[in-house]
């Protein structure tokens, strides 16, 4: 096996997390698709790194840059759109775990230079706006992000409309 195939290996394993991830997009209520697309930002990017390693295309790291950025950013715009940011343990997690898990042996591969200082703050990008839009938050009107459960289980925190 060659290095380039390990890398595309590593790559895979993104990549099978997505498809459940889609299907939450697809199928799932709307705090759980802005989750579900906060983490497919995650791990297409995360899939896109150790692709370009593997397949030699350094463009490809290029789109894991402006994925890392604009993943977040949508899913701050969809969270702005439902009225609320719902915290994910999930996408912290992964975030935590798996960007440094793939990012680091890269920047190994990769040695000293302008590309490992991409890859680095590629790394960074997807951790910080993964932590940010896992976090949660409270909803404009004031309310905060778990009162619908906890009064009723309606959208509202149990007031109607």
């Amino acid at each position: 096996m060659s290095t380039a195939d390990a890398w595309l290996l590593v790559a895979l394993v993104p990549l099978l997390a997505l498809g459940p991830v889609l299907w939450r997009v697809s199928r799932g209520a709307p705090g759980n698709r802005l989750i579900a697309q906060n983490l497919s930002s995650l791990l297409g990017g995360l899939a896109l790194l150790p692709a370009a390693q593997g397949f030699g295309r350094p463009a490809y790291v290029d789109v894991a840059l402006v994925l890392s950025v604009l993943g977040p950013v949508g899913t701050l715009i969809y969270a702005r759109f439902l009225g609320v940011l719902p915290g994910s343990r999930l996408v912290r997690w992964t975030a935590l775990l798996g960007v440094p898990a793939i990012v680091l042996p890269l920047c190994v591969a990769t040695g000293p230079g302008r590309a490992m200082g991409k890859l680095l703050l590629i790394g960074a990008l997807l951790i910080a706006g993964s932590v940010v839009t896992s976090a949660g938050g409270s909803r404009p009107d004031g309310g905060v992000a778990n009162e619908g459960a906890a009064n009723g289980g309606t959208a509202n925190g149990g007031r109607t409309a």
